[in-house]
C-alpha cells in the first residue's frame, strides 16, 4: 500500500460513480392521450429522423410550466429499452410548425454539424401588422443582443460593435396584404433567440400577437388568439444522404386570422 508524505497509509481508491443520468435521457411516464398526440404530430419519419408539426402552446424543452414539453413526450416515440428521439431544434412555445428530431446518436451528430454550418433552410408565415412592410421584400441585416428583464429574457437590436452584439440576418417578403395586417414569409439565415419577431418590429411591422415585441393583439375587431408565427417548412441535408423537405400545414387558427382580414395564402 502507497503511503503519503508523512508516512501514514492512503485510504483506498473508491472506484468512480457511475455519471447520473440527465433528466432528459430518464423514461418519462406517460398516458395514453399523450402517447396518442404526440404520434399525431408526425408528420415524416424514416429510419433516422421524425419529423412533427409542432402546435402552439407547446414548449420545445424546458421552461418554468410545470406541464410536459415535446422533449419529454419524444418518450411516446422511443424504441423499447432506446434513448427517446433527440431534438435538433427548437421553436418559441407560441411558434406553430415543422421541427425536426434524431432518432438515433449518427443522426443527431450528422444533424447538429449540419445545423451548425447552416446547411438548413427555414421559412415561416407571419401576420404582421399595420399593412404590407416599406419595401415589401428584402434583407434585415441588423444585430441583436440578448438583455434580462426579471427573469425575462429579450432580445434587443444593437450596434454591430456592441460587446454582447450578435449577428443576425433574415429575409423577408410580403405575400398578401391591405391597409390592416399582411401576410409575409420569412426565412432566418442566422438563428438567434427571437430573431424573427425581433427583427420585424425593427421595421415598424411587428408580428401579430407577440405582445412581448410590440405585435397587434386585436385585428379584424378580434383578439389575436396567439403569435401569428409558423414554421412552415424545413429543407435539410438528410444523414442518409440527399435532402429532406418538409412542409406544416398551416394550422386552423392561423387561417381563421387570415379570413377574418380576407386574406389568402397565395397558392404555389
Amino acid at each position: 500500500m502507497s503511503k503519503s508524505q508523512t508516512g501514514a497509509p492512503r485510504p483506498p481508491r473508491r472506484p468512480p460513480a457511475a455519471p447520473k443520468p440527465k433528466a432528459s435521457d430518464t423514461p418519462i411516464a406517460l398516458t395514453d392521450d399523450e402517447i396518442a398526440f404526440t404520434r399525431a404530430l408526425v408528420i415524416h419519419e424514416d429510419d433516422s429522423v421524425f419529423v412533427l408539426n409542432k402546435p402552439a402552446g407547446l414548449s420545445s424543452q424546458g421552461g418554468r410550466i410545470k406541464a410536459h414539453t415535446l422533449d419529454d413526450l419524444l418518450w411516446a416515440l422511443a424504441r423499447r429499452d432506446r434513448p427517446r428521439p433527440r431534438l435538433i431544434h427548437r421553436l418559441d412555445r407560441d411558434t406553430s410548425g415543422v421541427i425536426l428530431t434524431a432518432r438515433t446518436k449518427p443522426a443527431a451528430t450528422f444533424l447538429g454539424k449540419a445545423l451548425m454550418g447552416k446547411r438548413f433552410r427555414k421559412t415561416y408565415l407571419a401576420i404582421v401588422a399595420p399593412g404590407a412592410p416599406e419595401p415589401r421584400g428584402g434583407q434585415i441585416d441588423k444585430a441583436l443582443r440578448r438583455e434580462s428583464i426579471g427573469r425575462e429574457a429579450y432580445m434587443r437590436v444593437c450596434e454591430d460593435d456592441h460587446p454582447d452584439a450578435e449577428n443576425a440576418r433574415s429575409r423577408y417578403r410580403t405575400l398578401a396584404a391591405n391597409a390592416q395586417a399582411a401576410l409575409v414569409e420569412l426565412s432566418p439565415d442566422t438563428g438567434r433567440m427571437h430573431q424573427l419577431r425581433v427583427h420585424m418590429a425593427s421595421i415598424g411591422r411587428p408580428i401579430a400577437g407577440d405582445s412581448r415585441y410590440g405585435g397587434a393583439l386585436m385585428l379584424a375587431g378580434a383578439p389575436v388568439p396567439r403569435l401569428m408565427l409558423h414554421a412552415a417548412r424545413l429543407v435539410f441535408p438528410h444523414p442518409e444522404g440527399g435532402e429532406r423537405r418538409i412542409e406544416a400545414p398551416v394550422p386552423d387558427d392561423f387561417k381563421a386570422v387570415l379570413e377574418k382580414l380576407d386574406l389568402a395564402i397565395p397558392e404555389r
